[in-house]
């Protein structure tokens, strides 16, 4: 007998630096979001899509959840998180299990009216012996309805095969929503300018990335298919001169440094040479603007 076809809306949330985009990545089995070990590095809800024969799992992974934002631009993260206790068939809340929380924090606020299955996922328990493991599970398991508790190190795609499995188990019979073949709803030059933003952060220090968008203007196969090349035109935005001046370096030294970490990684993302050109722009305040946000794609 046929099985049923199983389908839903899994969305992961889940405070900043958690391994959310580390989750994704090692269920999705592609690089869909930029992994650093700076908090806020995912900025927008990116969705990852895996298909079986009998099943279609979309995976949403969300911005950390930000108590006091600073900015407009993260209050419009918060919406991303906020717009995905709308529409999921299953919710996978990640948490730290080396870490200690408040449970008066507005996210854990929002669980309480989740009619969906509901996932903890206890993250880096790599970390931890299982003794201190079997205690954090105690600890955490009358806090909401959860209906599974789940230990994992996603890093090493420790207890994640079993995750994906009780994840398709409890979808409901539901329909294709996308092509089979298809991994993802956003273009590369979203993901291009998301690894030149992981760059960026793993390269500069303090304010100086998270005062910064890319954004990709031009992408360009060349004509000539034996090249096997891509030309591809970025734009940093700066919030102030000062972070151009640094993101240029002396004599172009930081900026030149920045493009060939971005380029090695986009080579092996696109699996074709790359011709990239960076440029710095300085948009003041651009994290409070809301016709730059819209640009960007922080608001509708």
């Amino acid at each position: 007998m046929k099985k049923p076809h199983r389908s839903g809306f899994v969305n992961i949330i889940g405070r900043p630096n958690v391994g959310k985009s580390t989750l994704m990545n090692a269920l999705v089995g592609e690089r869909m979001s930029i992994i650093t070990d700076k908090p806020q590095t995912t900025r927008h809800r990116i969705i990852g899509i895996v298909s079986g024969n009998d099943y279609q799992v979309v995976f949403s992974d969300t911005p950390g959840f930000i108590k006091d934002p600073s900015y407009a631009m993260q209050e419009s993260m918060n919406k991303f998180v906020s717009g995905s206790f709308k529409d999921a068939d299953l919710m996978i809340l990640v948490v730290d299990v080396l870490e200690q929380y408040d449970m008066n924090n507005p996210l854990f606020k929002k669980l309480e009216g989740v009619k969906v299955p509901l996932y903890l996922v206890l993250n880096k328990t790599d970390l931890i012996d299982e003794l201190a493991l079997f205690n954090k599970i105690v600890e955490w398991k009358d806090k909401a309805d959860f209906k599974e508790v789940i230990p994992i190190a996603a890093l090493h795609k420790k207890g994640t095969e079993d995750l994906f499995k009780k994840i398709v188990e409890d979808l409901p019979i539901g329909p294709i929503y996308y092509p089979k073949d298809q991994f993802t709803d956003r273009p590369e030059r979203f993901f291009i300018s998301e690894i030149i933003r992981e760059k960026l952060l793993m390269n500069y220090y303090q304010e100086i990335p998270y005062a910064c968008e890319v954004v990709v203007d031009e992408f360009k196969e060349d004509p000539d298919p034996n090249k096997n090349l891509i030309r591809i035109h970025a734009i940093i935005y700066a919030s102030r001169k000062s972070q151009k001046n640094i993101i240029i370096g002396k004599k172009g030294a930081a900026i030149k440094k920045l493009g060939i970490d971005s380029r090695y990684a986009i080579e092996k993302f696109l699996n074709k040479k790359v011709y990239l050109e960076l440029f710095v722009k300085v948009r003041e305040n651009w994290r409070n603007d809301d016709n730059m946000l819209k640009n960007f794609g922080y608001k509708q």
